[in-house]
């Protein structure tokens, strides 16, 4: 048994892989196998309820990579806007390194699986919530109050993912570099200041 357990993260490294290049349907089992390196029956050992379980985990894994990236830059950058702009940096990198024909594995699986797999789609609930949580935790700490912080968390979050799509249409690191820049910039004009979102949740408790 201890033998087979060096064969579950290669499969699930291939998963990440291919569904983010091709998506969840576009991908065999066999495929997975050959990709993986794996023993054909080491992936039946590891995910007995077949393809759907091993999309599950590659969208915890994908999902853990984009948190600990944020992070690390989160510990690094002096403001939120900063952050933006380093993640925004790695993401274009990455996307034109591989000729933009990669995209964010959660997103693949997601849109394929979540409306009809409920365990696929509460994976993808955590994942993305731990990722607005690293975005919230610095918004905090740039000043805004902890409402006005998650809902910035979620926009910044759905913007970026959204410029991925259009990267890839375009064949251009333009749209993730603009989006970042803009998203930095909203959050230091005075209708997003840390002061005017703090008086309007004020304001809403006091309603």
């Amino acid at each position: 048994m201890a033998g087979k357990a060096r064969h579950k993260q290669p499969i699930i490294d291939a998963a990440v892989r291919l569904f983010r290049q091709q998506g969840y349907a576009a991908t065999g089992l066999a495929e997975l196998v050959e990709a993986s390196g794996s023993p054909k029956g080491s992936m039946y050992h590891y995910f007995p309820e077949g393809k759907p379980s091993i999309a599950t985990a590659a969208v915890e894994e994908a999902g853990r990579r984009v948190v600990e990236t944020l992070e690390e830059l989160a510990a690094k950058c002096p403001t939120t806007g900063a952050l933006l702009r380093a993640h925004a940096a790695l993401l274009a990198g990455w996307m034109e390194k591989s000729g933009f024909r990669d995209g964010c594995p959660m997103t693949t699986v997601l849109l394929e699986l979540a409306p009809d797999n409920v365990t696929v789609a509460e994976e993808g609930r955590k994942a993305f919530a731990a990722r607005q949580e690293v975005l919230a935790a610095k918004l905090r700490a740039d000043g805004f109050s902890a409402g006005e912080a998650d809902r910035l968390a979620m926009l910044c979050t759905n913007a970026l993912q959204g410029s991925l799509v259009l990267a890839r249409i375009e064949r251009s690191r333009e749209p993730i570099e603009q989006t970042a820049e803009v998203l930095a910039q909203l959050l230091t004009i005075g209708s997003l200041s840390p002061g005017n979102a703090q008086s309007r949740d004020r304001g809403r408790e006091s309603a």
